[in-house]
C-alpha cells in the first residue's frame, strides 16, 4: 500500500467531519432565522400594540395600568428574545468556525495526499525510465558484439 492510499481512510474520515459541521452549520442557521423571525414579530406586536389607540374618550385607571404592565411585559419578552438571538448567532458563529476549521484539515490532507502521489509518479517514472535505459544499453552491447569480427 503507497502513502497516497494510507492516507484515503483519513480523508474519507474528514470529509465526513466536514459533512457533519456543514450540517450542523445548516442546523444553526435554520435556528437563527426562526429565532429572529420571531423576534421581529414580537417587535412588530409590541409597536402595534403600543400604537392603538385606546378605546373611548376616558380612560379608565384600572385599564390604562393593565395597559402600561402588558407593554412592559412586552419589551420585557423583546429584551429576553434578542438574547436568544444573539445566542443562537454565537452558536452559529462557533459552528461555522468549526467547519472552517474541517475544511482547513481536509485541504491539509488532500494537499499531502496529492504530494504523496506526485512523488510516487515521479519515482514510478524514473523506474521505467531506469528499466528503458537498460533495456537500450543491453540492446547497444548485443548489437556492438554481432558488429565486431
Amino acid at each position: 500500500m503507497t502513502r497516497s492510499q494510507r492516507l484515503d481512510p483519513l480523508l474519507k474520515l474528514r470529509q465526513r467531519h466536514q459533512d457533519e459541521a456543514a450540517q450542523q452549520v445548516a442546523a444553526r442557521d435554520a435556528a437563527l432565522a426562526e429565532q429572529q423571525a420571531r423576534l421581529d414579530a414580537l417587535q412588530r406586536y409590541a409597536a402595534d400594540y403600543s400604537q392603538q389607540p385606546l378605546q373611548g374618550g376616558t380612560i379608565n385607571p384600572a385599564l390604562l395600568a393593565n395597559r402600561l404592565a402588558f407593554q412592559e411585559k412586552l419589551q420585557q419578552a423583546v429584551v429576553q428574545q434578542k438574547q436568544v438571538v444573539a445566542t443562537t448567532q454565537q452558536a452559529s458563529d462557533v459552528e461555522r468556525t468549526r467547519l472552517m476549521l474541517a475544511s482547513r484539515e481536509k485541504h491539509v490532507l488532500e494537499k499531502l495526499a496529492a504530494s504523496y502521489r506526485a512523488d510516487e509518479t515521479r519515482v514510478a517514472d524514473q523506474r521505467v525510465q531506469r528499466e528503458l535505459d537498460d533495456l537500450g544499453s543491453r540492446r547497444r552491447t548485443a548489437s556492438a558484439g554481432t558488429d565486431t569480427p
